[in-house]
C-alpha cells in the first residue's frame, strides 16, 4: 500500500506524466515527490531485483518498462543512472527515436550539467540538470528528506524557471550552478558528504577496538555539535590537538593507528595536514608550534615514529 496520496488528473490539469529511467535510490523518490505535487508517474525502468523492489514500494502500480517505452509514455523523463552511464544512455535514447520535441528530459547527475543532454536536445527535447544534494536510502524516508534539500540546477536560460519550479514542487530549494562549475560543485559535495561517511565509519571501528560498546551513541552528540559549529563558524570552529599544536598527542595518535589500524594512517595524516594549514591561516595554530607539528606529520608519512614529545 502506498504511503503517498494519489492525485486525480482532473484535479491537476496542468500536471505532467513522469517517467523514470533507472530505478536506483534516487529516481523513485523524486517521482514519488512529484506525485505528491500532483504529477503522474506513468512508467519506470529497472533491471535489478533491488531496483524493482524500490519501484514497487515507492511507485506502486506504475509499470516497469524498457527505457524507450518509458520515454514514449512520458512528458517529463528523469534519467537517474550513475554518472559514468549517463552519456551513453542519452546517446542511446536519442538514437532510438523515442525522444519527442517538447519533452522535458532531466538528469540527476551532480557531475554533469545540461550539455550532456545535447543528443536529446537535437531531437527537440528540453534539457534539465537537477541534482539533489542529498544522500538516498532507497526508502520512503528519502521523500521526506527532500523537504528543504538544495538542488544543483543547470539548464538553458529559457528553461530556468521550469527547472526551478520542478525543484520547488519536490520540496527542494533550487541553487543555480553554471555549466562549467558542475565538476567543482560535485567534488565539493563528495568531499563533504561521501568522505564524512568514511571518516565516521573509521572512527566507530576504532572506538570499538578501544572497548567502547556504543560508538554511535558516543559520536552522535560530538559530531552533531562539530557539524553545527562548522556550518556556523567555518574555520573558527576548529578544535583538537592539531589546531592547538599538540605535536606529542598527534605523534601518539599516528603510532597507535599504525599499530592497530594501519589503513587509516594515510587519511589521518592528510586530514591533519589540511587542518594544520587552515588553523595556521586562521590564526588558531601558533607558528612556533606549527613547526614541531608539521615535523611529526612528515615523520608519520615517512613511517617513522617522531618520538620527540611522544606522550605514550
Amino acid at each position: 500500500m502506498s504511503t503517498f496520496p494519489q492525485s486525480e488528473p482532473k484535479d491537476r490539469p496542468a500536471r505532467l506524466a513522469v517517467g523514470v529511467v533507472g530505478a536506483g535510490r534516487v529516481g523513485p523518490a523524486l517521482a514519488a515527490a512529484l506525485q505528491l505535487a500532483g504529477h503522474r508517474p506513468v512508467a519506470v525502468s529497472g533491471v535489478s531485483d533491488a531496483s524493482r523492489r524500490r519501484a514497487a514500494q515507492l511507485l506502486p502500480d506504475v509499470p516497469l518498462l524498457p527505457p524507450a517505452q518509458v520515454l514514449e509514455r512520458s512528458e517529463l523523463v528523469l534519467l537517474t543512472v550513475p554518472d559514468d552511464a549517463l552519456p551513453g544512455l542519452v546517446e542511446g535514447l536519442a538514437e532510438t527515436g523515442a525522444v519527442r520535441p517538447g519533452q522535458l528530459v532531466a538528469h540527476t547527475s551532480g557531475r554533469y550539467g545540461a550539455r550532456v543532454l545535447d543528443p536529446v536536445l537535437r531531437a527537440g527535447a528540453l534539457p534539465l540538470a537537477l541534482h539533489p544534494a542529498m544522500t538516498f536510502t532507497g526508502t520512503a524516508v528519502d521523500v521526506q528528506r527532500l523537504a528543504g534539500c538544495s538542488f544543483g540546477v543547470t539548464a538553458p536560460d529559457e528553461l530556468r524557471l521550469a527547472a526551478e519550479a520542478l525543484v520547488i514542487e519536490m520540496g527542494g530549494e533550487p541553487e543555480w550552478i553554471a555549466e562549467e562549475s558542475r565538476p567543482l560543485y560535485h567534488a565539493a559535495l563528495a568531499l563533504g558528504a561521501n568522505h564524512l561517511v568514511t571518516l565516521v565509519a573509521e572512527s566507530m571501528e576504532l572506538l570499538r577496538a578501544a572497548g567502547v560498546e556504543a560508538p554511535d551513541r558516543m559520536l552522535g552528540p560530538l559530531l552533531g555539535a562539530a557539524l553545527d559549529n562548522a556550518l556556523r563558524s567555518g574555520d573558527a570552529a576548529l578544535t583538537g590537538p592539531v589546531a592547538r599544536g599538540d605535536a606529542g598527542t598527534v605523534a601518539a595518535h599516528v603510532a597507535e593507528l599504525r599499530e592497530h589500524a594501519p589503513q587509516t594512517v594515510a587519511g589521518y595524516l592528510a586530514m591533519a595536514r589540511a587542518t594544520a594549514d587552515r588553523a595556521l591561516a586562521h590564526g588558531l595554530l601558533k607558528p612556533e608550534l606549527a613547526e614541531d607539528l608539521l615535523g611529526v606529520l612528515a615523520d608519520g608519512a615517512d613511517g617513522t615514529q617522531g618520538t620527540e614529545g611522544d606522550t605514550r
